[in-house]
Protein backbone atom coordinates (compact mmCIF):
# COMPACT_ATOMS: atom_id res chain seq x y z
CA UNK A 1 0.00 0.00 0.00
CA UNK A 2 2.84 2.31 0.67
CA UNK A 3 4.35 1.91 -2.23
CA UNK A 4 1.52 2.70 -4.66
CA UNK A 5 0.69 5.67 -2.32
CA UNK A 6 4.25 6.52 -3.27
CA UNK A 7 3.75 6.09 -6.88
CA UNK A 8 0.96 8.07 -7.30
CA UNK A 9 2.55 10.68 -5.37
CA UNK A 10 5.10 10.86 -7.79
CA UNK A 11 3.46 10.53 -10.73
CA UNK A 12 0.76 13.36 -9.63
CA UNK A 13 3.86 15.49 -8.41
CA UNK A 14 5.16 14.57 -12.43
CA UNK A 15 2.01 15.39 -14.31
CA UNK A 16 1.91 18.81 -12.58
CA UNK A 17 5.46 20.15 -13.12
CA UNK A 18 5.37 19.55 -16.92
CA UNK A 19 2.09 21.73 -16.98
CA UNK A 20 -1.72 20.44 -17.40
CA UNK A 21 -4.00 18.17 -15.69
CA UNK A 22 -2.16 14.95 -16.18
CA UNK A 23 -3.11 12.45 -18.91
CA UNK A 24 -6.13 12.05 -17.95
CA UNK A 25 -8.64 15.35 -17.82
CA UNK A 26 -12.07 15.80 -16.50
CA UNK A 27 -14.63 16.60 -19.73
CA UNK A 28 -18.37 16.96 -19.50
CA UNK A 29 -18.54 13.12 -20.66
CA UNK A 30 -16.29 11.81 -17.95
CA UNK A 31 -12.39 11.20 -18.12
CA UNK A 32 -10.72 11.75 -21.33
CA UNK A 33 -8.47 9.39 -22.36
CA UNK A 34 -6.27 12.34 -24.65
CA UNK A 35 -2.54 12.70 -25.18
CA UNK A 36 -2.26 15.64 -23.16
CA UNK A 37 -1.18 19.19 -25.21
CA UNK A 38 2.73 19.69 -23.73
CA UNK A 39 4.05 15.75 -24.64
CA UNK A 40 5.31 17.23 -28.16
CA UNK A 41 6.75 20.21 -26.69
CA UNK A 42 8.42 18.40 -23.37
CA UNK A 43 11.29 15.61 -23.34
CA UNK A 44 14.33 14.83 -24.55
CA UNK A 45 16.04 13.70 -27.82
CA UNK A 46 19.52 12.41 -27.01
CA UNK A 47 22.80 13.59 -28.81
CA UNK A 48 24.77 11.41 -27.85
CA UNK A 49 29.08 11.91 -28.68
CA UNK A 50 27.83 15.61 -29.89
CA UNK A 51 29.67 18.84 -28.60
CA UNK A 52 28.56 21.30 -26.63
CA UNK A 53 29.96 25.03 -26.98
CA UNK A 54 31.81 25.63 -24.74
CA UNK A 55 32.23 29.11 -26.13
CA UNK A 56 28.90 30.06 -24.13
CA UNK A 57 28.60 32.68 -22.04
CA UNK A 58 27.36 32.44 -18.41
CA UNK A 59 27.49 33.76 -15.27
CA UNK A 60 28.01 31.87 -11.73
CA UNK A 61 26.76 31.99 -8.64
CA UNK A 62 29.05 35.12 -7.84
CA UNK A 63 27.63 37.21 -10.83
CA UNK A 64 30.79 36.48 -12.65
CA UNK A 65 30.41 36.40 -16.32
CA UNK A 66 32.44 32.71 -17.02
CA UNK A 67 32.54 30.33 -20.26
CA UNK A 68 31.25 27.10 -20.33
CA UNK A 69 34.63 25.71 -20.92
CA UNK A 70 35.74 27.18 -17.30
CA UNK A 71 34.73 23.61 -15.86
CA UNK A 72 35.95 21.64 -18.69
CA UNK A 73 39.14 20.29 -19.38
CA UNK A 74 40.49 17.87 -17.26
CA UNK A 75 37.34 15.94 -15.63
CA UNK A 76 34.29 14.88 -16.90
CA UNK A 77 31.25 16.84 -15.67
CA UNK A 78 27.55 16.11 -14.12
CA UNK A 79 25.42 18.39 -16.03
CA UNK A 80 21.64 19.33 -14.44
CA UNK A 81 19.55 21.72 -16.63
CA UNK A 82 17.13 22.60 -14.14
CA UNK A 83 15.51 26.11 -12.77
CA UNK A 84 16.17 27.82 -9.32
CA UNK A 85 12.47 29.06 -8.47
CA UNK A 86 10.44 25.93 -9.63
CA UNK A 87 8.12 24.79 -7.42
CA UNK A 88 7.82 21.04 -7.83
CA UNK A 89 9.94 19.05 -9.90
CA UNK A 90 13.43 20.17 -9.48
CA UNK A 91 13.42 20.36 -5.43
CA UNK A 92 12.85 16.66 -6.23
CA UNK A 93 15.38 16.35 -8.56
CA UNK A 94 17.67 17.81 -6.62
CA UNK A 95 16.71 16.28 -3.24
CA UNK A 96 17.05 12.52 -4.73
CA UNK A 97 20.45 13.57 -6.33
CA UNK A 98 22.05 15.02 -3.19
CA UNK A 99 21.33 11.88 -1.15
CA UNK A 100 22.84 9.38 -4.82
CA UNK A 101 25.90 11.73 -3.92
CA UNK A 102 26.07 11.40 -0.42
CA UNK A 103 26.33 8.15 -0.89
CA UNK A 104 28.79 8.08 -3.57
CA UNK A 105 32.27 7.58 -2.48
CA UNK A 106 33.50 10.04 -4.72
CA UNK A 107 33.34 13.52 -3.87
CA UNK A 108 31.96 16.32 -5.86
CA UNK A 109 34.79 18.10 -7.84
CA UNK A 110 37.02 15.02 -6.81
CA UNK A 111 36.54 13.00 -10.01
CA UNK A 112 34.18 15.03 -11.44
CA UNK A 113 32.82 18.89 -11.84
CA UNK A 114 28.90 19.28 -11.03
CA UNK A 115 27.46 22.15 -12.76
CA UNK A 116 23.98 23.61 -12.75
CA UNK A 117 22.50 25.63 -15.64
CA UNK A 118 19.26 26.99 -15.31
CA UNK A 119 16.31 27.23 -18.21
CA UNK A 120 14.75 30.58 -17.23
CA UNK A 121 17.01 33.84 -18.25
CA UNK A 122 15.11 35.81 -15.85
CA UNK A 123 16.45 33.60 -12.63
CA UNK A 124 19.83 35.91 -10.91
CA UNK A 125 22.98 34.58 -9.69
CA UNK A 126 21.37 35.55 -6.49
CA UNK A 127 19.06 32.76 -6.97
CA UNK A 128 21.75 30.49 -8.34
CA UNK A 129 23.59 31.30 -4.83
CA UNK A 130 20.70 30.27 -2.66
CA UNK A 131 20.05 27.07 -4.42
CA UNK A 132 23.75 26.66 -4.36
CA UNK A 133 24.03 27.13 -0.42
CA UNK A 134 20.62 24.61 0.18
CA UNK A 135 22.53 21.72 -1.02
CA UNK A 136 25.41 22.46 -0.50
CA UNK A 137 24.74 22.18 3.12
CA UNK A 138 23.37 19.20 2.82
CA UNK A 139 25.48 17.47 1.19
CA UNK A 140 27.60 17.61 4.55
CA UNK A 141 30.98 17.90 2.34
CA UNK A 142 32.79 20.94 3.49
CA UNK A 143 36.11 20.83 1.53
CA UNK A 144 34.35 20.01 -1.77
CA UNK A 145 32.98 23.67 -2.46
CA UNK A 146 34.86 24.30 -5.68
CA UNK A 147 33.44 21.61 -7.07
CA UNK A 148 29.97 22.77 -7.42
CA UNK A 149 28.97 25.39 -10.13
CA UNK A 150 25.58 27.20 -10.65
CA UNK A 151 24.89 29.54 -13.48
CA UNK A 152 22.45 31.65 -15.08
CA UNK A 153 22.32 33.19 -18.66
CA UNK A 154 20.95 34.78 -21.27
CA UNK A 155 18.08 33.22 -22.79
CA UNK A 156 20.32 32.78 -26.13
CA UNK A 157 22.94 30.60 -24.31
CA UNK A 158 20.77 28.75 -22.15
CA UNK A 159 18.69 27.59 -25.92
CA UNK A 160 21.93 26.94 -27.49
CA UNK A 161 22.93 24.70 -24.80
CA UNK A 162 19.40 22.99 -23.99
CA UNK A 163 18.87 22.30 -27.83
CA UNK A 164 22.33 20.70 -28.24
CA UNK A 165 21.88 18.72 -25.17
CA UNK A 166 18.51 17.87 -27.21
CA UNK A 167 16.47 18.79 -23.93
CA UNK A 168 12.73 20.46 -24.99
CA UNK A 169 10.73 22.27 -22.50
CA UNK A 170 8.35 25.77 -22.53
CA UNK A 171 7.01 28.07 -20.54
CA UNK A 172 3.03 27.03 -19.36
CA UNK A 173 1.07 30.13 -18.77
CA UNK A 174 -1.52 28.18 -17.35
CA UNK A 175 0.70 26.81 -14.42
CA UNK A 176 3.14 29.84 -14.49
CA UNK A 177 5.77 27.44 -14.41
CA UNK A 178 8.40 25.66 -16.99
CA UNK A 179 7.52 22.33 -18.10
CA UNK A 180 10.11 20.27 -18.16
CA UNK A 181 11.43 16.39 -17.62
CA UNK A 182 14.21 14.84 -14.81
CA UNK A 183 17.45 14.33 -16.05
CA UNK A 184 21.14 14.64 -15.50
CA UNK A 185 24.06 14.32 -18.36
CA UNK A 186 27.71 13.40 -18.41
CA UNK A 187 29.89 15.07 -20.25
CA UNK A 188 33.58 14.09 -21.35
CA UNK A 189 36.30 16.26 -20.54
CA UNK A 190 35.93 17.97 -24.07
CA UNK A 191 32.98 18.54 -23.64
CA UNK A 192 31.03 15.79 -25.88
CA UNK A 193 28.09 14.50 -24.62
CA UNK A 194 28.48 10.81 -23.36
CA UNK A 195 25.55 9.86 -20.97
CA UNK A 196 22.09 10.35 -20.00
CA UNK A 197 20.50 9.78 -16.91
CA UNK A 198 17.05 9.68 -16.54
CA UNK A 199 14.40 10.14 -13.45
CA UNK A 200 14.86 11.74 -10.40
CA UNK A 201 17.20 9.35 -9.01
CA UNK A 202 20.63 7.60 -10.46
CA UNK A 203 21.48 4.25 -9.43
CA UNK A 204 25.61 4.61 -7.93
CA UNK A 205 26.64 2.15 -10.06
CA UNK A 206 25.44 3.65 -13.80
CA UNK A 207 26.90 6.92 -12.38
CA UNK A 208 30.08 5.88 -11.49
CA UNK A 209 30.42 3.90 -14.59
CA UNK A 210 28.91 7.10 -16.50
CA UNK A 211 31.98 9.09 -15.13
CA UNK A 212 34.77 6.42 -15.58
CA UNK A 213 33.33 5.86 -19.54
CA UNK A 214 33.18 9.65 -20.04
CA UNK A 215 36.77 9.90 -18.53
CA UNK A 216 38.12 7.43 -21.17
CA UNK A 217 39.12 5.66 -17.97
CA UNK A 218 41.57 8.20 -16.68
CA UNK A 219 39.34 7.89 -13.74
CA UNK A 220 38.58 4.83 -11.54
CA UNK A 221 40.08 1.47 -10.87
CA UNK A 222 40.83 -2.06 -12.44
CA UNK A 223 37.86 -3.25 -10.97
CA UNK A 224 35.81 -0.20 -12.63
CA UNK A 225 37.24 -1.32 -15.94
CA UNK A 226 36.23 -4.57 -15.74
CA UNK A 227 33.14 -3.73 -15.20
CA UNK A 228 33.12 -1.01 -17.92
CA UNK A 229 34.07 -3.60 -20.13
CA UNK A 230 31.57 -6.08 -18.82
CA UNK A 231 28.40 -3.97 -19.18
CA UNK A 232 26.98 -1.93 -21.99
CA UNK A 233 24.55 0.79 -22.24
CA UNK A 234 21.64 -0.56 -23.12
CA UNK A 235 19.48 1.72 -25.04
CA UNK A 236 16.18 0.59 -24.70
CA UNK A 237 16.11 0.53 -20.65
CA UNK A 238 18.22 3.37 -20.15
CA UNK A 239 21.00 2.23 -18.31
CA UNK A 240 24.44 0.17 -18.71
CA UNK A 241 23.19 -4.00 -18.83
CA UNK A 242 25.41 -7.09 -18.43
CA UNK A 243 27.02 -7.87 -21.86
CA UNK A 244 27.26 -11.67 -22.18
CA UNK A 245 29.88 -12.03 -24.69
CA UNK A 246 32.52 -9.26 -22.18
CA UNK A 247 31.55 -11.71 -19.40
CA UNK A 248 32.48 -15.02 -21.31
CA UNK A 249 36.04 -13.54 -22.56
CA UNK A 250 37.09 -12.16 -18.89
CA UNK A 251 35.55 -15.52 -17.49
CA UNK A 252 37.92 -17.27 -20.05
CA UNK A 253 41.03 -14.93 -19.20
CA UNK A 254 40.74 -15.69 -15.42
CA UNK A 255 40.29 -19.36 -16.37
CA UNK A 256 43.61 -19.23 -18.09
CA UNK A 257 45.08 -17.31 -15.29
CA UNK A 258 44.33 -19.86 -13.28
CA UNK A 259 45.19 -22.93 -14.80
CA UNK A 260 48.66 -21.30 -15.55
CA UNK A 261 48.60 -21.08 -11.93
CA UNK A 262 48.42 -23.96 -11.14
CA UNK A 263 50.36 -25.79 -13.96
CA UNK A 264 53.25 -23.35 -12.74
CA UNK A 265 52.90 -24.51 -9.38
CA UNK A 266 52.58 -28.06 -10.13
CA UNK A 267 55.84 -27.61 -13.04
CA UNK A 268 58.00 -26.04 -10.10
CA UNK A 269 56.66 -28.92 -7.44
CA UNK A 270 57.48 -31.35 -9.99
CA UNK A 271 61.70 -29.67 -10.55
CA UNK A 272 61.92 -29.50 -6.62
CA UNK A 273 60.98 -33.36 -5.84
CA UNK A 274 63.83 -34.03 -8.86
CA UNK A 275 66.57 -32.06 -7.12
Amino acid sequence: MKVLLTFMSLFMINAFAIGGKGPLEMGKDGLKNEKPYYMDKVGIDEHLGDQVDLNLMFKDEGGNAVKLGKYFGKKPVFLMLIYYTCPTLCNIHFSKMMKTFRDFKWDIGDNFEFVAVSIDPKETPKDAKTKLDTYFESYERKHTRDGWHFLTGSEQSIQKLTGQIGFKYFWDGNMSQWAHTAAAYVLTPKGKISYYHYGLSINPRDLRLSLVEASDNKIGNVVDRIMLYCMQYDPSKKKYAFYAYNIMSVAAVITVLIMLIFLGRFWFGQRNTEI
